[in-house]
């Protein structure tokens, strides 16, 4: 591993992010593009729904495939990829006037947007040290948000101008371009091209089985499932309808209050990783506390009697808007705890438990939304129902991952963050004695 990142190694990671930034442009565009898109394709709550679910969907079950095709061609080759997916995405969407090839273009989108954060980590762990890893990782994330404040009111505003196909249509074009900047700007390792890993389809399913039986991997995929999902339920679809239909704001003003996710997460990222990064102790208890403020923002949210002002939404937003921030330290957790040769393939598995649980509950508050009539206080009940079995499987996995530590260091092995034994840890077990010669 490098001991100092270069200028080069900044410049090549400026590029790639950029690619992410656009990744979550495309990603989020249906937040404020739903109403639009209901008027357009003539479809209601459930049938909405079924766009970022099937989005995300794809974006989910992508993310482990990424990882090896990360880990097999180099995240230069991915990313340049992802960029002809998003663009192809964006173009069909642009052009489609009926419900089914509306739902293929989300399709294809998700594909694309599947290839980006991956490929943006992989970049990171070659071109950084490991005691930066979570900074940039943060830095990271909180320039992918800048690709969602485009998607608010500057989207808006370009379609209640130019339109649908004007506005998506360029959007694709551009996209797809960039391509040839990452091609002519991106390497692999701070050496080059990576040396390609070819493995045969039982050693790919053991890669992926190795990961996975890491506890430290397990527990950065139910910390990245709990507080990843509930920002992007709000901010890839059911934000602005939830403002405008359930709390009776205009549409430009629920667009703006959006805008607190974005700056939330911009700020909230780099400070959560300096600090993470600097003392890799606090991952797990920031992690918790999130957790904790999260569920009291949602019992004051769906709790509130009669319409929820202004005044207390947005510094509610603001606290959620800290998930995608603590997300990251799912990524730190699998960066750690696996070799780099590994590393792709663990961020994979990781990433999809954000995408799987934002999945589960997009899908969940649109079917409740059509049962009840629009309640979106009992609909939203679906994000707390999420919250609540994620936060179960965190505090599981913690205490797996705590006693893997002790047990790596009673055999005296190195280990990325050392910690002391509180009352509520499991017992290491005692070693198997040798056995005695004959």
């Amino acid at each position: 591993m490098i001991g100092k990142a270069s200028r080069r190694s900044w410049l090549i990671w400026s590029a790639a992010v950029f690619v992410y930034l656009l990744s979550v442009f495309h990603r989020t565009s249906f937040g404020v593009a739903g109403l639009e898109a209901a008027g357009r394709f003539h479809v209601g709550a459930a049938a909405l729904g079924t766009f970022t679910v099937l989005q995300v969907g794809v974006y989910a079950a992508m993310q482990i495939p990424t990882g090896v095709l990360v880990d097999r061609y180099g995240p230069r080759r991915v990313l340049i990829a992802a960029l002809l997916f998003l663009g192809l995405g964006q173009t069909l969407l642009a052009l489609a006037h009926s419900y089914g090839p509306g739902l293929l273009a989300r399709g294809v989108l998700g594909f694309g947007d599947a290839m980006t954060f991956v490929s943006v980590l992989r970049l990171v762990a070659a071109h950084f040290p490991a005691r930066q890893y979570a900074v940039v990782a943060s830095l990271t994330g909180a320039v992918g948000f800048v690709g969602n404040l485009a998607a608010t009111v500057p989207l808006t505003l370009l379609l209640a101008g130019p339109g649908w196909t004007p506005t998506f249509l360029a959007a694709g074009l551009l996209t797809a371009v960039y391509s040839v900047v990452v091609a002519l700007r991106v390497r692999d390792t701070p050496t080059g091209a990576a040396e390609p890993v070819r493995v045969d389809r039982r050693a790919l399913l053991g890669q992926i089985a190795s990961a996975w039986r890491v506890p430290g991997t397990r527990l950065g995929f139910w910390v990245h499932f709990t507080t990843a999902f509930g920002p992007n339920v709000l901010t890839l679809l059911w934000g602005v309808p939830y403002l405008v239909q359930g709390q009776g704001l205009p549409k430009a003003t629920a667009s703006a209050v959006l805008t607190v996710f974005v700056f939330g997460a911009m700020f909230g990222g780099p400070l959560l990783g300096g600090a993470i990064g600097r003392r890799p102790g606090l991952r797990m208890p920031l992690a918790g506390g999130y957790l904790g403020g999260a569920a009291l923002v949602w019992a004051v949210l769906l709790g509130w009697p009669g319409t929820v002002p202004v005044a207390v939404l947005v510094p509610a937003f603001a606290f959620l808007s800290l998930g995608g921030p603590a997300s990251m330290i799912g990524f730190a957790l699998a960066r750690d705890y696996n070799p780099l040769r590994r590393v792709g393939t663990a961020t994979g598995v990781v990433n999809v438990g954000g995408f799987l649980a934002t999945t589960i509950a997009a899908l969940a508050v649109g079917v409740l939304l059509q049962a009840t009539g629009g309640d979106f206080r009992l609909a939203l009940l679906a994000v707390v129902g999420v919250l609540a079995l994620g936060t179960g499987q965190v505090l599981r996995w913690w205490r797996r991952a705590r006693l893997a530590l002790f047990e790596a260091q009673a055999r005296g092995e190195q280990v990325p963050v050392r910690i002391r034994r509180r009352r509520w840890d499991a017992p290491v077990p005692e070693p198997a004695p040798a056995p005695r010669a004959a």
